[in-house]
């Protein structure tokens, strides 16, 4: 497994080096894996200080919560191992102050046990140490013979424990405030594939190609169940199903929401999921007064991405709101005020002149439906074919044209004529298709309208309209794009061909693409790497036409 380390015994170290030597308030404790407050940031001695940490591989926890308004250290031990007992100790030691040490503990054997038993050394040396264990998994439950796991409520539980803290609340009263938040805590995850941990060949599990486990942990070991994938609609109803159960929710409780990528989500996923699982709990008649999105405690590169949930009062609200200087949480968090949307102010594109359905209308809608439909059983072929040769998006980006065109089907079949279907579809190809495939197809469109406007000719409009792609995308026969394919089809129709011809013609050009390198478009970055494929635009064409033809 490819990563980005030194020799895998160094990561700790080598992670701490790099997270202090670029963030000045913070800093290492001598020989121990424990990153503190530097000298300038060290609390007074009438502050609670807050410990916590765990197993790496969790990142931006713990050592990324360690700052003005959270936590006074992270003890970090081995890639998902709990750290040792001399290392929560001398963590302890080197952050305690008059007013004492709380340590927040996740609920895995080795940390409760490792962290528990620093405690006890530390309290026989005089020091007030207090704990809180943070169980919030609402997979699996109390079934479990250990109990629930601690997963991302822990970030909940270091933010009010910190600015509680940094507010002059006592040992017992920050205890009691960060139980408090946990008492009505949970959270639900769901892994779409494994992960690796350096220095091991193979990940902890295997998925298949649509497969996704539910109710997984934060050290990579596998969860509840296994299930199909599912969007992310429904991916966030099951997870908030179980979170909002877990917590008894009611309709009108107030509550504040995490989602947490586990490592290696993208932050489009994540902003995605972030919506509609917001959606699927106010639909609960939830009141969400905070949340949050992100990457906050990972599984190393783990794809997929958890859901916390957490009751909360006025009080809560403006402790996990609080500002806090540390490197992975928002310096402070405004009150999020609902769902909503916002009106684009732009016109819509997508609707034809004309009053009452025509005939045309109709019969040019069939038409473009039986086209349509082939982009869509094709999205997968292109895709994988873009993915050799450019960036992978043709496929989906034609397929999301092509429903968004059957989608329109009351204002396109609407149509007074062929040219204002085409200025409609233009519309539509040119909001909705994006990319270099977008703008191209609204303005081969376009043209065809103009010239069936003009002359009543399908094959001289279709023939205008690939002037004007070329004129516009500056591609010319050779290139090795879609011109590849339109060009000898436009000459078909030239020719007095019909639609069975040009289909063909467009056929035979996008085969040749394979045979030479590219000189305009994302497969010209390849060179001689690209020969060998067939351009996927010129292949798309081809695909289109040959569904024109068939009926």
């Amino acid at each position: 497994m490819k990563k980005l380390i030194n020799a895998p015994e160094d990561v700790i170290d080598d992670y701490i080096a790099g997270l202090v030597s670029s963030w000045p308030h913070l800093a290492r404790l001598d020989d121990a894996p424990v990153v503190v407050r530097s000298d300038a940031e060290r609390k007074p001695d009438d502050r609670v200080a807050i410990v916590s940490g765990g197993g790496s591989g969790h990142e931006p926890a713990h050592a990324g919560y360690v700052g003005r308004g959270m936590l006074d250290a992270a003890v970090l031990g081995p890639v998902f191992t709990s750290p040792s007992v001399d290392d929560v100790y001398a963590a302890i030691h080197a952050v305690a102050t008059g007013a004492g040490v709380l340590l927040i503990i996740k609920n895995y054997t080795g940390d409760v046990l490792n962290f528990s038993l620093a405690a006890e050394m530390a309290r026989a040396d005089g020091i007030r140490v207090e704990r809180v264990i943070v169980a919030d998994d609402a997979a699996l439950g109390d079934s479990a013979g250990a109990g629930r796991r601690g997963l991302t409520a822990t970030v909940l539980a270091h933010k009010v424990a910190g600015a509680a803290a940094e507010r002059g609340a006592s040992l017992d009263e920050v205890t009691r405030t960060v139980e408090r938040v946990l008492a009505r805590a949970a959270t639900m995850g769901v892994a779409l594939g494994a992960c690796t941990v350096p220095g091991s060949e193979r990940a902890n599990f295997e998925l298949g190609e649509r497969e996704v486990e539910w109710g997984l942990g934060i050290h990579g070991e596998p969860g509840r169940n296994r299930g199909e994938a599912q969007s992310s609609a429904e991916t966030a109803e099951v997870l908030v199903e179980q979170v909002w159960a877990a917590i008894d929710g009611v309709s009108g409780d107030e509550i504040v929401v995490l989602v947490n990528s586990l490592g290696g989500t993208p932050d489009l996923e994540i902003r995605i999921l972030h919506g509609d699982v917001l959606r699927a709990l106010e639909a609960r008649g939830a009141r969400v007064r905070l949340t949050w999105a992100g990457p906050f405690l990972t599984s190393l590169e783990m794809p997929g991405a958890s859901v916390t949930v957490a009751a909360a009062d006025d009080e809560l609200v403006e402790l996990l709101s609080a500002e806090a200087v540390v490197a992975a949480f928002p310096h402070r968090t405004a009150e999020h005020v609902g769902v909503r949307s916002r009106p684009s102010g732009a016109p819509k594109t997508d609707e034809a002149p004309g009053g009452d359905p025509t005939r045309i209308g109709e019969q040019l809608f069939r038409i473009a439906s039986r086209v349509c439909r082939a982009a869509i059983d094709a999205e997968t072929e292109l895709t994988e074919l873009d993915r050799r040769v450019g960036d992978g998006d043709m496929g989906t980006n034609l397929a999301r044209g092509a429903r968004a065109i059957l989608d329109a089907e009351a204002s396109l079949a609407a149509s007074a004529d062929a040219a204002a279907f085409l200025r409609g579809a233009s519309g539509i190809a040119r909001r909705v298709v994006g990319g270099t495939s977008g703008p191209l197809y609204a303005a081969m469109l376009l043209g065809m309208g103009e010239e069936i406007a003009r002359s009543g000719d399908a094959g001289g409009a279709f023939a205008h309209g690939v002037e004007r792609l070329m004129a516009i995308g500056g591609a010319k026969p050779g290139d090795r794009t879609m011109v590849d394919a339109l060009a000898p089809a436009a000459e078909t129709f030239r020719s007095g061909g019909g639609l069975g011809q040009a289909a063909e013609a467009a056929r035979a050009g996008a085969e040749a693409t394979a045979q030479g390198a590219a000189h305009l478009g994302r497969s010209s970055y390849l060179g001689d790497r690209a020969i060998g494929v067939p351009d996927p635009g010129a292949v798309a064409i081809a695909k289109l036409l040959e569904a024109l033809a068939a009926e």
